[in-house]
């Protein structure tokens, strides 16, 4: 993709990278060598312990910036891709998620210390709700160069750039296996909501896989989008 796209700088959602459950650092690193220059995160970001040590370190994977600050790691980064710097900000929605701060007060304050060092700025919101990513998206069009949503695992089709220059995307999509529920095995997924109970969830294995993205092209002097391209190949073996 990076190839074909002649892109500049890769940015992924990897808080489910670790056998569907949080992240380590190992598969970070995989993810790096990959061709991956940062990793944004989400409500599972935490779900292995150990990592906490590896976020306190790294420069190169932040976690939702609306966590309190006495949690550990950061909301927000910068990276240099062709004589370029690119602000990141990770955040997370409030509605049908855990706890967490408001991202809109959040987000005011980092995207202004983000400007200050660039303007392209970029943002994954982390979010269930629909109506609160595109408002989000709403809110800081014109103030940062993309709005990506992330959570849901379906990618949706409603790619644009908005009025004040910010190409938008309310879900990526997952990247993983095709078949199952969302990345899991279909069994225990079933069982979970017939009867309320189920056994841990696990990724599924078998069959073919998905890879989604959106590439995104920006004026590094404006901050400006100028276009916006989904990308969904199903049917990876």
């Amino acid at each position: 993709m990076r190839e074909q796209y002649r892109v500049h700088a890769c940015i992924a959602n990897g808080e489910n990278a670790a056998g569907g459950f949080g992240l380590t650092a190992q598969t970070a690193d995989e993810m790096f060598a990959s061709g991956v220059d940062f990793i944004t995160g989400g409500n599972h970001i935490f779900d292995k312990r150990d990592f906490k040590e590896y976020l306190e370190t790294s420069d190169r994977v932040i976690r939702p910036a609306n966590y309190p600050p006495s949690v550990p790691g950061r909301g927000a980064g910068v990276l240099s891709a062709n004589g370029c710097t690119i602000g990141v900000l990770n955040l997370m929605g409030r509605t049908f998620m855990p706890p967490i701060d408001d991202p809109f007060r959040c987000a005011d304050e980092l995207v202004t210390d983000l400007r200050a060092a660039t303007p392209v700025v970029i943002v994954d919101v982390h979010a269930e709700a629909t109506s609160e990513k595109v408002a989000i998206g709403r809110y800081l069009d014109g103030r940062v160069s993309c709005v990506f949503g992330t959570h849901t695992h379906v990618q949706t089709a409603d790619e644009q750039i908005l009025p004040g220059g910010t190409a938008y995307i309310s879900d990526l999509g997952m990247t993983g296996p095709t078949e199952g529920v969302i990345g899991m095995e279909a069994a225990a997924v079933l069982e979970r909501f017939q009867t309320g109970i189920s056994e841990r969830f696990s990724v599924q294995k078998s069959g073919t896989k998905q890879f989604c993205a959106v590439v995104v092209a920006v004026d590094p002097s404006s901050g400006k989008a100028s276009d916006i391209r989904r990308i969904f190949m199903k049917g990876i073996a």
